[in-house]
């Protein structure tokens, strides 16, 4: 990331994988996110405020069996942009995801699942370094 401060932190909770996690994060502009770990998967999500958790966009973010260090505290943060329409998800001050709600796209490093049409209108999801160095110089 540059060096200005261009996020917010919204949300800072230490939480530990393999462990039925719930953690949401609603802008002033009722942009709203959601982090679920359901002892199988994590996911990060893009909600639709107006509704009963209705879910925009989806991100996988791991699956338990593959993480390294389980049952170890960890410490995600969930991080808007100054207007309000990038969320970032940071677990351990690495960068998982990015759900760009103005644009309907989201980024992940596992690029799954595939875009689902009624939402997402970008079809590489992949999240790397030099994407998140894109779309920090572009906040």
């Amino acid at each position: 990331m540059n060096d200005h401060p261009a996020l917010l932190i919204y949300v800072q909770q230490t939480f530990t994988a393999v462990q039925d996690t719930f953690i949401d994060s609603t802008a002033k502009n009722n942009n709203a996110v959601v982090f679920e770990d359901n002892e199988e998967t994590g996911y990060f999500y893009a909600i639709d405020s107006g509704k009963d958790l209705y879910i925009l966009d989806a991100l996988h973010i791991y699956n338990v069996s593959d993480v390294v260090v389980l049952r170890k505290p960890s410490t995600l943060k969930i991080l808007w942009t100054v207007d309000l329409t990038k969320a970032f998800l940071s677990i351990n001050n690495y960068y998982h995801a990015v759900l760009i709600l103005k644009n309907k796209a989201g980024y992940c490093r596992t690029a799954f699942p595939n875009s689902n049409d009624s939402w997402t209108v970008i079809k590489d999801r992949l999240l790397t370094d030099e994407l998140i160095e894109h779309i920090s110089n572009n906040i």
